[in-house]
């Protein structure tokens, strides 16, 4: 989608603080952090605005980006826990219309989250 902020970044339209990319997925570091580390995986093309938009097509890159996750909390030492989160719309707090994952962690995190 050529209007859509993470397709950018993964064109390398926008730059990011890049921490892991290969073919089909890429991972950075969020500008506006919510845990000392905050990483967003996104599948390089644009597959789904959201969770909602999971089914039997694109779901062996859903599948992938936690594969992607597990290599990143090894490489970034994340032993104590992490969490990840995927918002699907708007009142759940999503605002970028594209599939992604943030990992949260380097604090301790509330067992409720709301």
């Amino acid at each position: 989608m050529s209007d859509c902020l993470f397709c950018k970044i993964a064109a390398g339209e926008i730059p990011s603080t890049k921490v892991y990319e290969d073919g089909d997925v890429l991972a950075f570091r969020d500008i506006n952090p919510q845990a000392p580390t905050h990483i967003l995986v996104i599948p390089k093309q644009h597959v789904a605005d959201s969770a909602a938009g999971i089914n039997a097509g694109n779901s062996a890159i859903v599948a992938k980006c936690f594969e992607v996750i597990a290599k990143i909390a090894e490489s970034e030492g994340l032993k104590d826990g992490f969490r990840v989160i995927t918002n699907s719309g708007a009142a759940a707090g999503q605002t970028v219309p594209h599939l992604h994952f943030h990992i949260l962690a380097g604090c301790e995190m509330a067992e409720k989250l709301i």
